[in-house]
Parts: C-alpha cells; sequence; structure tokens
C-alpha cells in the first residue's frame, strides 16, 4: 500500500516545494491539496468535519502549489483532494492539468468531488442541484480535450464545437481521475467516469470491500481506492492494509516549517512498519 499526506498548504506554513523535497526524501508516495476559491462570510453550510479549519480559508491555489513541488522532485505523486470543479472554467482547468503534467513527467492525480458549500459554489454561479449532473459532463469533456485534437463535447450543462486545446498531457491516455463522493450518485460517477476513488478516512472497512466487489461487478476491478485524509493510528491503518487499499493519505496539520518536518518524521515512523 502507497502512503501520501493530505494537507492545506497556506500562507501561515511550510512552503510547497519544502514540503514536497521532505516528502520524497522520507519515502512518502504523493501530495494531494485541496482547494477553495473563497469562504462566504455569511453562509449556511456546515463544514462536513465539524468546525471549519483555518487551512480552508487560507489555501494556496492547488495547481501553482503543486508546480512548485514538481520542480523539487521526480517521484512524488501530485493530487488535488479535492478540486472543485464545478467552480472553474473547464478549458482554463483542462490547460493547467496537462500543463502540470508536463512538467512533472506524467505525475499528476486529478481528485475532485461536488463540493460541500453551497454559497461558495452559488458565488460561482453554479446551481447546487445540479452540480452531480454538471460534474459529469466536465469529466467527459475534460477527457476530450486532453486525448482529441479536435474536441468537441455537446450534453446539457457542457457544450463546445471542436477546439484545439494544447499541451496534452503527458500520462496516456489522460492523468487518472479520483472522485470523492459515497452515494449511488458519487459511486456511479466513480464506476462510469473515474480511475480512482477518494473515500474519507471513517470509511468502515466493510463498505470499502462492498464498494470494491461492486465495482468489480461493473467490470472496473483497475480502480484504485486512495482514502483520503486518515489521523496516523496505527490500528485504522492496519485495517485499511488488511481492506486492501491501494493508498492512504495521511492528514498533516498545517504548521511552519520546522513542526512540520517534525511531524513528517513522526508519521513516517508510524507507517515503516505497515510497508513491509
Amino acid at each position: 500500500m502507497d502512503f501520501g499526506i493530505a494537507t492545506a498548504v497556506t500562507d501561515e506554513g511550510i512552503r510547497p516545494h519544502v514540503l514536497a523535497a521532505a516528502l520524497e526524501e522520507k519515502g512518502f508516495d504523493s501530495l494531494y491539496l485541496p482547494e477553495h476559491s473563497h469562504i462566504p462570510v455569511s453562509r449556511e453550510s456546515p463544514y462536513p468535519g465539524g468546525e471549519l479549519p483555518r487551512g480552508a480559508l487560507r489555501n494556496l491555489d492547488p495547481f501553482v502549489a503543486l508546480a512548485a513541488a514538481a520542480t523539487v522532485t521526480s517521484k512524488l505523486r501530485l493530487g488535488t483532494a479535492v478540486a472543485l470543479m464545478i467552480q472553474r472554467d473547464l478549458f482554463y482547468t483542462a490547460k493547467e492539468i496537462a500543463s502540470l503534467d508536463l512538467l512533472s513527467d506524467g505525475r499528476v492525480v486529478f481528485g475532485v468531488g461536488a463540493g460541500w458549500n453551497i454559497e461558495e459554489m452559488r458565488n460561482h454561479g453554479v446551481d447546487p442541484r445540479t452540480r452531480g449532473a454538471l460534474l459529469t459532463e466536465q469529466l467527459q469533456a475534460l477527457k476530450a480535450i486532453w486525448t482529441q485534437d479536435e474536441a468537441e463535447f455537446h450534453g446539457k450543462h457542457v457544450d463546445f464545437d471542436p477546439v484545439y486545446s494544447w499541451p496534452k498531457p503527458v500520462r496516456k491516455p489522460h492523468p487518472p481521475i479520483y472522485v470523492a463522493g459515497q452515494g449511488p450518485a458519487g459511486l456511479k460517477r466513480l464506476a462510469e467516469h473515474a480511475d480512482g476513488w477518494l473515500p474519507h478516512a471513517a470509511t468502515p472497512p466493510e463498505e470499502l470491500r462492498r464498494v470494491r466487489s461492486w465495482l468489480a461487478g461493473q467490470g472496473r476491478e483497475d480502480v484504485r481506492i486512495s482514502v483520503f485524509g486518515a489521523p496516523a493510528d496505527p490500528d485504522l491503518l492496519r485495517g485499511l492494509v488488511e481492506a486492501g487499499v491501494d493508498e492512504v493519505s495521511l492528514i498533516l496539520p498545517t504548521l511552519p516549517e520546522a513542526e512540520t518536518l517534525e511531524s513528517l518524521d513522526k508519521l513516517a515512523k508510524t507507517i515503516e512498519p505497515l510497508r513491509a
């Protein structure tokens, strides 16, 4: 099983290039960064994990931060968990990801979710009621842009005639797309349009096994399961190993450089016995 780090890189903590270099040096396999364009001051949407973390207010743009990480690493996978695709321009996002994939020699993992902050998505002109259907069409359209010289797409929410868009990603046929979501609609999107699943760390092992079996029944034995944001609990991690997940990203608090490097040393020691 692979081990990565999930964290919010902000203006108050360790810089992304320093973090990434340390992760690769200490043997971690991946780095996953979240995304919020902003957080509305007046809102009703509760944060799924309880109290809104400070990192959600101050996170750097994930693709800028991952580009910095790419310059000092050669093996570390560079991912989003999650990018809020429904709030993004389709064509700029396709180019950003393809550019990052080119500059990193094919190390991008594009993790996406439908989002939880209703007020944030409304500020982007997104109807929360149709965000799932929009995301599904966006993923289909991204694949067309990445793989076709003259790409076009005609759906209910995304519609465009043939376009040129370069660079194309290095990873073929395209960077792997991981999706979050554990309800029926999210799992349907996973089976039909994604390469990996991003369940949260509280997902019971029996549910992970059930979804793995269900995916196999859909002809999708190739889908990777990457559990996101797990605490450094040896018992929990052993359970995930036994459940057969492919990757776990450990949650890393946003801290200054020296404290972050100390935390990484502790995390590396925690996972060392599990790599055997």
